[in-house]
């Protein structure tokens, strides 16, 4: 049994990790809101954009644009969103596990992998493929500058045939308490989306649409690129400030198993010392 003086300590070291915690959880909780505001607001946006890239796009065929050819995919890129830090929950954990998945799929295929955070990064050098573009840091940049600097990277790949398509894979955000591991096919551009039967208006474009789709492709891939980043932040606040929730509830309870099991040692310490007293008046009065 621990002795009272060990039990003391551990119950200050549980203390000054609770407040680490808690401490951890206000902060992601703080930054969570901002980040949330952010994908919200980003949704809108994409969503408009894709609606406008339909529009153009229809009735166009894969010639159109060198992002819109479909050739056999035996070669790929996989681009996967992480953190730069733990102490996320299972954030990090549900992505990897979902990218080891897809890899395992696409076994036949020549895989490049383009990992942004550095926990991606640690893990696919444990474990491979090893990555052959990395990214990490992202925390400290305009992410705007990450999204276009991910796009060009994937988009003259992809252009210059060096590869046959290109996956995204991130966590999409929905809540604090619950973030979905999504893998979203980036390149080729779809050129309709199942159900859809093309722009319910008829379209009158300036500048032509093949001109138009030039500038308006490389804008539609950054713009997803960017939603995913923004999803993905919102999606580790949120796991953090849920993890960290869960660690001072934990610390909280050791701490109560703690204290009684040291009033425990204290009561029993007492009570051995008074019957070592009353041991010894016995012993000099017999």
């Amino acid at each position: 049994m621990p002795s009272l003086k060990d039990l003391r300590k551990r119950v200050a070291s549980v203390k000054s990790t609770q407040q680490i915690t808690k401490a951890m959880k206000m902060v992601a909780a703080a930054r969570l809101r901002r980040a949330q505001e952010a994908a919200e607001r980003a949704r809108p946006y994409a969503g408009k954009l894709s609606e406008m890239f339909r529009a153009v796009v229809a009735d166009l065929g894969e010639e159109a644009h060198p992002l819109l050819a479909r050739r056999e995919e035996r070669r790929i890129d996989v681009v996967v969103l992480t953190s730069d830090r733990g102490l996320c929950g299972g954030y990090n954990a549900n992505v990897l596990r979902l990218a080891s998945s897809f890899l395992r799929e696409k076994a036949g295929a020549e895989v490049s992998l383009y990992v942004v955070g550095r926990k991606g990064l640690e893990y696919f050098r444990r474990r491979g493929p090893s990555p052959t573009s990395e990214k990490t840091g992202v925390a400290n940049e305009p992410i705007v500058e990450v999204a276009r600097e991910v796009a060009a990277r994937v988009t003259e790949r992809f252009a210059a045939d060096e590869t046959d398509a290109v996956y995204l894979i991130y966590s999409r955000f929905r809540s604090a308490i619950a973030q979905i591991p999504s893998v979203v096919p980036l390149l080729p551009v779809p050129l309709e989306t199942e159900g859809e039967t093309g722009p319910a208006v008829d379209y009158i474009f300036e500048p032509p649409r093949a001109e138009l789709l030039g500038a308006l492709l490389p804008r539609y891939i950054e713009a997803q690129i960017l939603q995913a980043l923004l999803e993905s932040q919102a999606s580790e606040l949120g796991a953090r400030m849920t993890a960290m929730d869960n660690a001072t509830r934990n610390a909280s309870d050791m701490i109560d198993r703690l204290t009684l099991q040291m009033n425990r040692v204290r009561q029993a310490t007492i009570t051995t010392e008074l019957m070592e007293i009353v041991s010894g008046a016995e012993a000099l009065k017999g």
